[in-house]
């Protein structure tokens, strides 16, 4: 980590660079579409209101109604989502950038954090959709609550730069990753607490889906911002430590397999 932090630092006329290309990206994306922007804010919403219309009659219905069971849906989904397109546009940018990866010199990193950058502009609009269904439910949650979840937005943000780093160079060489990785997190977005309450899991389970970091971070986000109830201080250690540790790898393997990436693209 501290490794990565200095060779940052040592890189940092490439800001304007990242920014450029995260800015581009941005408006490509939506580029020709008649609703453009909106579409950030869109594609969760309309998620949102199908799972919310669906299970909230379901849980109500058994009598085990989730306080604020829509926040808690909306929190979960918009989180999931940010760590979805965010791995997936890192994992692919390198080969989606190619041109300037094989015909000018740009270091590869910048790329890769350029197109999480990106990412990570979308979540920020979507966090506009968290605070307005906030105020229209007319719930305030605590500050220490408030500060969690910007702590665990930061390390959600470091778990998908540790794992494009990993991933976006063997992409450009095994190009079925993609596919697997959809698989992957659609099967990890039912692995986490996001329609359901952990607790309606038995104790056993509940602790092996903690093993997950985004189930961790989706849980405790909701548990703090709903119920303003938080982990046990020695199992955020281990999760921080978990996802420093995990990015230090990503990092490791990008430097090992990033100069032969424009030979393989």
């Amino acid at each position: 980590m501290l490794y990565a932090i200095c060779y940052m630092k040592s890189h940092e006329n490439y800001k304007e660079l990242i920014w450029v290309l995260a800015k581009t990206d941005f408006k490509l994306r939506y580029h020709g579409s008649v609703l453009g922007y909106l579409w950030a804010i869109l594609k969760p919403l309309l998620m949102f209101s199908i799972l919310n219309f669906v299970f909230s009659s379901l849980f109500n219905a058994k009598g085990n109604g989730i306080p604020y069971y829509s926040l808690q849906l909306l929190v979960g989904i918009i989180m999931f989502n940010f760590f979805s397109e965010g791995t997936m546009a890192g994992m692919t940018s390198l080969l989606a950038k190619s041109q300037l990866v094989t015909k000018i010199y740009v270091p590869r990193w910048t790329i890769i954090i350029a197109s999480t950058i990106n990412s990570a502009l979308i979540f920020l609009m979507n966090i506009l959709v968290i605070i307005f269904f906030f105020a229209l439910n007319k719930f305030v949650p605590s500050f220490e609550a408030i500060l969690l979840f910007g702590m665990f937005l930061v390390f959600t943000y470091i778990i998908i730069l540790g794992f494009a780093l990993l991933t976006a160079p063997l992409y450009v060489k095994f190009r079925d990753l993609s596919m697997i990785w959809e698989v992957v997190t659609s099967l990890l977005f039912y692995a986490s607490p996001i329609v359901y309450s952990l607790q309606m899991m038995p104790e056993k389970i509940q602790k092996i889906m903690l093993l997950n970091p985004m189930a961790f971070v989706i849980h405790f986000s909701k548990e703090g911002l709903i119920n303003n109830h938080f982990a046990d201080p020695w199992k955020t250690f281990i999760f921080i430590l978990t996802v420093l540790v995990a990015f230090a790898l990503g990092t490791f393997c990008y430097n090992k397999f990033a100069p032969n990436i424009a030979e393989e693209i």
